[in-house]
């Protein structure tokens, strides 16, 4: 006995509740997409620098870490997903090291969401991450500065039906600088975190 065709209707609205579904995963895709196209060599030599942004503690500049080879990330803390993943690498790839090693490497979280962030917050949500790692945000002028500085972007993205009101769209990479304060390189912040850790010990391994 052959089975009944599907009514044309039902199918109808099979195929627009699927089509709704990918359309909605392509927005979220798009919205939450992460920067992910590595900086070329070329490039950084001319990016980086010392900055003076605001911590819990009051200001911090780049330049106080002199000595020490420094991991930086700029994001913010209600990011759901690319900060938690690059944080998460930072503090594994930190506890990979050596008692010594550790005392030589700082974590920098720059926070571009000043409205929701305060030096306070970010001191909280950095220390779940690492004790070697700091929280910072500033103006508006401040974060522009820095954001240029080192190549990165970030905009916002109002979320009409959400609580959060918006999320902020940016790009996602670890910052590798050097003891004299100079950008080396990037890594991208799905890499792992053993990659984290042979890049911290190649650069404390430099004169």
């Amino acid at each position: 006995m052959s089975s009944k065709p599907a009514h044309p209707l039902r199918t109808l609205r099979l195929l627009l509740i699927l089509s709704a579904c990918l359309l909605a995963g392509m927005a979220a895709a798009f919205l939450l997409r992460p920067a992910t196209e590595p900086l070329s060599t070329a490039n950084l030599g001319k990016l980086g620098g010392d900055f003076t942004l605001q911590s819990a503690s009051g200001p911090v500049s780049l330049s106080d870490f002199r000595g020490k080879v420094v991991v930086l990330y700029i994001g913010y803390a209600s990011c759901p997903d690319v900060c938690p993943t690059a944080l998460a690498v930072l503090s594994q790839g930190f506890k990979a090291l050596s008692d010594e090693q550790r005392q030589q490497v700082q974590g920098i979280f720059v926070s571009v969401d000043p409205e929701r962030d305060s030096p306070e917050k970010l001191a909280q949500y950095t220390a779940f991450f690492s004790d070697h790692l700091i929280g910072v945000t500033g103006s508006r002028a401040q974060i522009d500065r820095v954001v240029q500085q080192y190549g990165a972007f970030y905009r916002r993205v109002d979320l009409k039906d959400s609580a959060l009101g918006y999320a902020v769209d940016h790009s996602s990479r670890l910052y590798l600088i050097d003891r004299d304060g100079a950008l080396i390189s990037t890594l991208l912040h799905n890499s792992t975190p053993a990659e984290l850790t042979r890049n911290l010990q190649a650069l404390l391994a430099t004169p």
